[in-house]
């Protein structure tokens, strides 16, 4: 498990930008390569996009008040959203620029300078993104898992310009550097998509995982040799937060204290495989037929 807080992976991303940005940069000046241009882009985009990991995982781990009593977390949501718009953003700038250099090509010098800088620069993104990516894993954090992402795209897209660039400096052929930018940028654009459908996915409210919802049922079917029954399962997950209700069936003769407290006992079970999860249950009576009838998920518009 990690032993760093949520808000130290950000400040490590933010870090690694920075240094990046740094080397990518001077890289670019030492070999007027488009491409190695294209590659320094990408790190400015990832420094934003690291600024504002920061600032949703800060909100999302704000409590829940009167105005938001669900919390905060779908917050993180904005900020991969967000990063999925740069890395678009980024993927139309470096095609522009690979298209003007297209048509005018120009010579490339220092390439065994800027190769190097690259080459540092590519392993700290990709130790870097690598540890964003466990940690996301085990955080349950879709903004650090985002932002792995973004840098392990990084890390394949600088191997590509590398690649590209030690062919140029063995053929002389200086119109593959633009062609190289083109192919990053489509790169880029795909993993932008990518981000951007799973984070529209979790913002409509999905429900869990599979694997999720089968301990929320295997959890439950423990308790049927109580003689009570459940159903109208929903789930969703906002965040590192997981969101649970459904109807608890339990015999008409049982007491108000006695639902309560099995209640209690149930979703304390589900919280212990499932942490961070919000349950919400409603009680009802196994003998009333009305309780079994209301299945549906659209409960705003079922007819009594």
């Amino acid at each position: 498990m990690p032993t760093l807080p949520i808000r130290a992976y950000a400040l490590l991303s933010i870090a690694a930008a920075l240094l990046t940005i740094g080397l990518k940069s001077g890289a670019y000046l030492s070999t007027n390569s488009v491409g190695l241009l294209s590659d320094a882009a990408e790190s400015v985009v990832n420094l934003i996009a690291a600024l504002a990991v920061f600032w949703a995982i800060t909100y999302a781990a704000l409590p829940p008040d009167a105005e938001h009593p669900y919390g905060h977390s779908k917050a993180e949501y904005f900020s991969s959203g967000l990063e999925s718009a740069l890395i678009l953003v980024a993927a139309v700038s470096i095609a522009w620029a690979a298209l003007d250099r297209l048509q005018q090509p120009q010579p490339l010098a220092e390439l065994g300078l800027g190769l190097g800088l690259s080459v540092v620069a590519s392993l700290i993104n990709g130790g870097v993104g690598w540890v964003l990516w466990r940690a996301g894993q085990q955080l349950r954090s879709v903004t650090l898992q985002a932002d792995a992402v973004h840098l392990f795209t990084d890390v394949w897209t600088s191997v590509g310009v590398i690649l590209g660039l030690f062919l140029v400096q063995l053929t002389g052929w200086v119109v593959l550097d633009p062609l190289i930018a083109l192919g990053v940028a489509a790169n880029i654009a795909w993993a932008g998509f990518q981000m951007l459908q799973k984070t529209l996915s979790a913002l409509l409210d999905r429900a869990l995982p599979d694997n999720e919802q089968k301990l929320i049922i295997d959890t439950l079917r423990t308790y049927r040799e109580r003689g009570v029954e459940f159903h109208a399962l929903r789930t969703r997950t906002a965040g590192v937060r997981r969101f649970v209700s459904f109807h608890l069936l339990v015999p008409g003769a049982w007491t108000i204290q006695q639902g309560h407290d099995l209640s209690e006992e149930i979703e304390a079970a589900i919280v212990a495989v499932l942490p961070n999860t919000m349950i919400t249950t409603h009680l009802e009576p196994l003998e009333d037929p009305a309780s079994w009838a209301d299945l549906g998920l659209d409960r705003v518009n079922r007819v009594s």
